[in-house]
């Protein structure tokens, strides 16, 4: 017996000068070579070829050997085998891919001081250990700005993402974007800084379990402008922040533009281009701006005042391919002990706490001694002309005894405040007193500053799928919303809890001619208090009621039926009837027809919308018909 080779031999490859196969045996799986009659030759030749690996090796899934060296007790070491490290580059990874730059750069001119700038933009992939995936962007440039809204892709400056895979498991670290859209009373789009995890499993044959967490600091806030354009003014249109703040920089890419309820793409040959870093949007010729145009920016944007957090839990369970079940939990919570920005005394937290949740009145009078300049515009304390045991007022004064407060006044709103512009003095403008009417101020500015309350945030949802059989599904969601305008205050803690719930019930049946018949009846019921986190239905949708595009808040109820029929080539009618009920007394009825159907290469689309409103002043209708007919062209 001869052990020819380590690996296995191909069977019928094997050749012996001189010998037949009567002469020997080979085990071709074993690599072992028999002879079955003596030999009488000193030497002989043997070719033969061999598999690249070893057929019979053992192989497991895991054994002690292949985890020993990475315990969490031990730090992470690439390339553990490595008998020495003779890398000379600047970044060494062991047996992770990467790519990038890195630079230093030092700048200087005649009119400016020297300035020292990096640049660093690194990606990785590769394994870390035996199993676990690794994938990294890093991008630094030191320069605290958006990228210009321009273009359709956006390139941003500073970012930091590390991604961790194993099998049904994730971990995102850094820069990240949580987007939620499976839920209706839980919608949003979110850029954070933190953590999120993800993990996927089986439950028995049919059924399957999805995991998300995330833990992160909040980059920016939502808001919402809506506003009508000026007549042949295509912009800049600046934007306001939830406080009316008009300086603060935009998230790049978290904007959604609406013309008259049409969605627009970002881009100097599209529809608009944005200025992120000063809330400047202009639009392109391609959208003609006119004063009939409703214009409705979507968009988040860095707020400083707290810090802020969001904690976003999400579990999804499908159950025999029949039940879906979804639960969610969202919390977002400005750390009142924590302002950044805005930093706030004793005396202005107790001010916050006495107002409750009338936050938009919250002007706190500041008035701050100063030295006396000619230059400077200055104000003396006066007693109350009116009624001498109420606060005294400023009135503006040059004397050197008597000017001693600068002021900063602010806009409060028509008939808020008490002062008014007097005239427009060489460094800004001056402010005079005015007396009121009946207890009713007469101007619209206030020497005071506006103080940002801190607020907090919780949203749970509760949502299922069955399907009854082949042709019918129920769908639910049910909502609470937990919404504290002021977390400084103890007041008006009772509107802070708000609920909704939906329910849909789809139906599709099979008919001759290839049709399909789909129908539906839903019910929707939306608390007066329950607060969304974004917007919750189509973005003119009040319009189409003949509603203010904000009305106020109300408990509402909508009942739906439709009914649709269909064929294979998407060609369709569908008769829809709709109730809009609110509880400050409004009645709505809409009636909807669509047609859609292709023939020749011609398109037809039909849509006929029929309102009737009730309201205890008035009463109307709002019918709007759309037809439109396109040709595809051959190419």
């Amino acid at each position: 017996m001869v052990k020819l080779d380590s690996l296995n031999i191909v069977p019928q490859s094997i050749f012996i000068k001189g010998f037949d196969t009567s002469f020997y045996y080979v085990d071709a799986g074993r690599s072992l070579l028999f002879w079955k009659k003596n030999l009488l030759a000193d030497s002989i030749e043997i070719v033969y070829r061999v598999f690249p690996f070893k057929l019979d090796a053992q192989v497991r899934h895991l054994n002690y050997d292949s985890i020993k060296g990475n315990y969490i007790s031990q730090p992470v070491i690439f390339n553990r085998n490595s008998k020495g490290n003779n890398s000379t580059s600047l970044f060494d990874f062991g047996p992770i891919n990467y790519n990038g730059s890195f630079g230093r750069s030092l700048s200087f001119g005649n009119s400016q001081d020297a300035v020292f700038n990096s640049q660093l933009n690194l990606q990785l992939s590769g394994m870390v250990g035996d199993s676990i995936q690794i994938a990294a962007a890093i991008s630094d440039n030191n320069i605290p700005i958006q990228p210009d809204g321009t273009t359709q892709q956006l390139n941003e400056f500073d970012k930091i993402l590390i991604q961790f895979k194993k099998k049904n498991w994730e971990v995102n670290l850094g820069d990240i974007d949580l987007r939620q859209n499976q839920n209706y009373f839980l919608n949003f789009y979110k850029r954070l800084q933190g953590i999120s995890y993800q993990q996927e499993n089986r439950l028995g044959k049919n059924g399957s379990n999805k995991l998300l967490l995330s833990g992160a600091i909040a980059k920016g806030k939502f808001t919402r402008n809506v506003f009508n354009g000026l007549e042949g003014n295509q912009g800049p249109y600046r934007l306001m922040g939830a406080n009316n703040e008009i300086y603060f920089i935009i998230l790049a890419g978290t904007e959604r533009v609406f013309i008259d309820g049409e969605l627009l793409q970002r881009g100097e040959d599209q529809d608009y281009v944005i200025n992120y870093n000063t809330a400047e949007i202009s639009f392109t010729p391609k959208r003609m701006i006119t004063k009939d145009k409703r214009i409705q920016v979507e968009f988040e944007y860095a707020d400083r005042n707290f810090l802020n957090s969001i904690f976003y839990a999400s579990n999804d369970v499908v159950l025999n391919k029949k039940l879906k079940l979804n639960i969610a939990a969202y919390n977002n919570s400005d750390a009142k002990n924590s302002p950044i920005n805005q930093q706030l005394d004793a005396r202005q937290k107790q001010f916050l706490a006495n107002i409750g949740d009338s936050t938009q009145n919250a002007f706190y009078q500041v008035a701050s001694k100063d030295s006396f300049s000619i230059s400077k515009i200055l104000y003396a304390k006066s007693p109350h002309p009116i009624n001498p045991f109420m606060d005294s007022i400023y009135v503006y004064s040059t004397h050197p005894d008597s000017a001693k407060y600068n002021l900063n006044f602010i806009d409060v709103g028509m008939n808020k405040g008490n002062y008014i512009p007097s005239f427009n003095g060489a460094n800004g403008k001056v402010y005079q007193w005015v007396a009121p009417i009946n207890n009713l101020p007469q101007g619209q500015y206030e020497p005071a500053t506006f103080l940002v309350a801190p607020k907090k945030q919780q949203l749970v949802t509760v949502g299922s799928e069955y399907a009854i059989n082949a042709q019918t599904m129920l769908k639910t969601d049910v909502a609470l919303s937990n919404y504290d305008a002021n977390t400084f205050s103890s007041k008006d803690k009772n509107d802070n809890a708000g609920y909704a719930a939906k329910f849909a019930l789809y139906r599709q049946d099979k008919l001759p001619r290839k049709l399909q018949l789909n129908s539906l009846m839903g019910y929707e019921w939306v608390n007066e208090k329950f607060r969304p986190l974004e917007r919750l239905r189509s973005v003119e949708f009040a319009r189409d009621w003949g509603l203010n595009i904000l009305p106020t808040p109300a408990t509402e109820h909508l009942p739906k039926a439709s009914i649709e029929l269909r064929d294979e080539q998407n060609n369709y009618v569908q008769y829809a009837l709709d109730g809009y009920l609110r509880s400050d007394n409004y009645k709505g009825a809409r009636q909807t027809l669509q047609h859609n159907h292709t023939f020749n290469n011609v398109q037809l689309k039909t849509f006929l919308s029929l309102v009737n409103s009730n309201t205890p002043f008035d009463k109307g209708y709002y019918f709007r018909p759309t037809i439109q007919a396109s040709k595809f062209l051959p190419k």
